[in-house]
């Protein structure tokens, strides 16, 4: 059984690669839902996963055990899949076929009204301040439980709470304009 007193241990043991062989089967796969949740691109997540990984193995000496475990590889996770979504935003444009083709795919044949109420629906995510939107992009669009939301963020599920009912009075605010 993992736990952070092992790893810890391991790690003060100068046995990095030991934790991380650890580390590995009991994160991998949340690591990447986090990643693909916020980043919609398997490929893209997959990479991120792996440079998660990468950073932890690194950054292992310095992990003191303080925060737990995995709020601590969430937070990195978390950190990687907003650097990498900057990264691509300005390359992601409607002009490239390969966007056109993956916005196509969502609906084969959407009506006009969804295809209206989509776009609309997304610009107001959009405009939510980033908590809320990570919060709205996961819980909706991930399907992700308030207490998943709430450790793939790193925060109380009272503050998921929160965040999900402040960001649905602006979308509806905002709607309403």
């Amino acid at each position: 059984m993992l736990t952070d007193a092992r790893v810890l241990e391991l790690v003060r043991a100068e046995r990095r690669d030991e934790a991380i062989a650890l580390l590995l089967p009991a994160f991998r796969r949340k690591v990447f839902g986090l990643a693909y949740s916020f980043l919609r691109d398997r490929e893209t997540a997959e990479d991120v996963t792996q440079d998660v990984f990468i950073k932890v193995w690194r950054a292992l000496p310095g992990f003191d055990g303080r925060a737990s475990l995995s709020t601590w590889i969430y937070a990195i996770a978390r950190n990687a899949s907003l650097s990498a979504l900057r990264a691509r935003r300005p390359q992601s444009s409607l002009s490239d076929p390969e966007v056109m083709d993956a916005v196509e795919a969502i609906d084969p044949a959407p009506s006009a009204d969804a295809i209206v109420d989509r776009a609309a629906l997304l610009r107001l995510v959009d405009q939510l301040p980033t908590k809320q939107r990570q919060v709205i992009m996961l819980f909706y669009m991930e399907e992700q439980s308030h207490e998943g939301v709430a450790n793939m963020l790193a925060m109380p599920v009272g503050t998921v709470k929160t965040l999900l009912h402040r960001a649905r009075a602006q979308m509806s605010a905002a709607a309403g304009k």
